[in-house]
């Protein structure tokens, strides 16, 4: 998995995170984009062994996404659980 190009790593309030696993180094590789647009911009990636709750949640999400009865509903509040986890784990960190 190639990792997306970033310019700056500020967050703004309307960007929204995304998540992506890389099951060969066991990381979650976190990005945002601002709502309305189609540019990414790479956060970070975060080891499977510092926060097993977001790596979990986010292979769940990529379960979701890839499932053959994708229901949006659900997908929609499992990324809402994957954020959550990742603001409290942006917060346990400062």
């Amino acid at each position: 998995m190639v990792d997306a190009i970033t310019t700056n790593n500020e967050i703004n309030m309307n960007e929204e995170f995304l998540f992506a696993v890389d099951f060969k180094t066991d990381e979650v590789i976190v990005s945002c984009s601002s709502k309305g647009t189609n540019k990414i911009k790479f956060i970070e990636r975060i080891k499977k062994n510092d926060n097993i709750l977001i790596f979990n949640a986010a292979v769940t999400l990529k379960s979701i996404s890839e499932s053959s009865d994708l229901d949006p509903k659900i997908f929609n509040l499992m990324d809402k659980v994957c954020q959550t986890i990742y603001n409290e784990h942006k917060e346990s960190i400062k």
